[in-house]
């Protein structure tokens, strides 16, 4: 579990202009975010535009990570859907091995009961052949994992840990009081780090960390060494461009900033369209200001 604290840089898959996977800038990108600090990857999150790869292209990334990882850094990797099934299936079609656990999305479209996402992630905790990391973010879903589901979850020996991005600190709370001590809380928003470590969250998924891995892994140290003030102030340096990021949906206005950078162009794949002209405008001016 410890591999998995600190700060796991949700990866962009970077495309070239016929919107084929650059490979040459995701190799840029790992290389870029480990020298900044990063502390595992996260592969085919829904930052990785995992909707709108084909079977055979998530393969073929995770394969490229495993062989191009810099620092030989935990790898996450995301197996998820609304079809518990599929989801076993591509589990077990999947080469795990070097795998350091699974993130595996609450089913969405469904809006399934509670006692349905029970059963989804039990049949999943029993089948993967690695640990499963939950992931609730109901802005995506359209269902909410309640705290009591989580806790419930929280007690099976497969199941480790949930990426909460639910919003709702309250609910992160309870899950902190109850939970084993062997399950890990992990912050899905990038906003609410510092929160969720004053609490009892072991690091972030990050969007953010992609291009910012140093303030995050800042606002670890400090976080661990019980300076939230310091922790706090970290953060919000990140306040006005964090809005940005989804003003036209992730991760397109992250896109934007690593081809400022210079470590991918900008491309996503439809429905997605690249950065209008004035959300970059506005990306640029903030970049300016950190």
């Amino acid at each position: 579990m410890e591999r998995l604290f600190g700060t796991g840089v949700a990866l962009v898959t970077p495309f070239d202009k016929k919107l084929k996977i650059d490979f040459q800038s995701l190799k840029k990108l790992l290389d870029f975010t480990a020298a900044k600090g990063a502390d595992y990857y996260v592969v085919l999150g829904t930052t990785g535009e995992s909707a709108t790869l084909s079977a055979s292209e998530k393969l073929e990334v995770l394969q490229f990570v495993k062989h191009n990882n810099p620092s030989n850094l935990p790898i996450v990797y995301g197996i998820g859907g609304n079809n518990t099934e599929d989801v076993i299936s591509t589990i077990h079609r999947t080469d795990l091995q070097g795998i350091e656990a699974i993130l595996s999305v609450s089913p969405y479209y469904n809006k399934p009961t509670q006692a349905g996402i029970i059963e989804h992630y039990t049949a999943i905790g029993n089948e993967s052949p690695v640990p499963v990391i939950m992931y609730n973010v109901p802005g995506r879903t359209g269902s909410n994992i309640e705290a009591d589901t989580t806790l419930e979850l929280a007690g099976q020996p497969n199941i480790i840990g949930i990426k909460e991005a639910s919003g709702d600190l309250v609910q992160a709370m309870k899950i902190v009081k109850y939970k084993p001590d062997n399950f890990m809380l992990i912050s899905g928003d990038d906003m609410l780090t510092t929160a969720l470590y004053s609490m009892g969250a072991v690091g972030v998924i990050s969007v953010l960390a992609n291009a910012f891995s140093n303030i995050f892994q800042e606002v670890k140290q400090a976080a661990a060494s019980g300076d939230f003030r310091l922790a706090t102030s970290k953060i919000l340096t990140l306040l006005e461009i964090n809005p940005l990021m989804y003003e036209q949906s992730n991760p397109v206005g992250l896109k934007e900033i690593l081809r400022y950078f210079g470590i991918c162009e900008n491309h996503v794949r439809l429905p997605l369209l690249p950065a209008s002209k004035d959300l970059s405008i506005k990306i640029e001016a903030q970049l300016k200001a950190l």
